[in-house]
């Protein structure tokens, strides 16, 4: 009997061949992966690079339009700004009626609450009204950049979920062309076509209060000495001071 070959249950076999064939078909689908998101990261690098150059030339071109101004003996006046970040400076008690629905449209529920607004006639004359309860103003890149990097939460599902993956974004923004955090902080800084899905993917950035506190008496404009109302590019360093 030692002699002699002791026969596996047919049952044993086909197990084992069908472990085989899955753990094959599960390292080729990691090999294909492991390809497909290098293909991915080599495209996502070119385009950051190709953001670069264009938000380099755009400075250059800013700067070689006020030197040939100043040259010409003029003033240079920069085009208005499209996009504005809103912070509400309020919390919800004494607000009246048409303010809180303007505040709750612009989805700034709570206090420190903040978002990217494309400016236009409407959303500029909303703007007005909520003047006592919110600050705004131009925000430049550097701002958006450390906003959706270090506050940046995704939309989905109304579920609020952190980015921490391009995958998200790609999920759900891939038919838009934005398929990583670097398209996504493209198309906020320049309002492109995309920008209300874009927007409306990222969920109202949840700040902390400003470092040093508010000022005396916050409620006043902020050309009287508060906080709140239109601070033009002012807006990057309280959102420095709150992020």
């Amino acid at each position: 009997m030692s002699s002699d070959k002791v026969l596996a249950p047919e049952t044993l076999l086909k197990q084992r061949k069908h472990a085989q064939k899955a753990a094959a078909d599960k390292a080729a689908a990691k090999a294909a992966a492991r390809l497909q998101n290098r293909k991915k990261r080599q495209v996502i690098f070119k385009r950051a690079e190709q953001y670069v150059n264009k938000y380099r030339s755009i400075e250059r071109a800013e700067v070689r339009l006020r030197r040939q101004a100043k040259k010409a003996g003029n003033y240079y006046v920069s085009a208005q700004p499209k996009l504005a970040f809103v912070i509400r400076t309020k919390g919800i008690n004494k607000i009246p009626p048409k303010p809180r629905k303007v505040l709750q449209l612009l989805r700034l529920l709570q206090i420190n609450n903040g978002v990217f607004i494309r400016l236009t006639y409407a959303t500029t004359q909303m703007l007005q009204i909520i003047t006592p309860y919110a600050a705004w103003g131009t925000p430049n890149l550097k701002t958006i950049k450390e906003l959706v990097y270090k506050r940046g939460y995704a939309k989905v599902n109304k579920q609020r979920l952190p980015i921490s993956d391009n995958s998200i974004i790609e999920e759900n923004l891939g038919k838009y062309g934005i398929i990583c955090v670097e398209d996504l902080v493209k198309e906020i800084y320049t309002v492109g076509p995309n920008f209300k899905p874009a927007n409306n993917f990222l969920w109202p950035f949840k700040l902390s209060n400003p470092t040093g506190g508010w000022a005396r008496r916050k409620v006043r404009h902020f050309i009287e000495g508060g906080d709140v109302g239109n601070r033009e590019d002012k807006i990057n360093a309280l959102v420095r001071r709150m992020n």
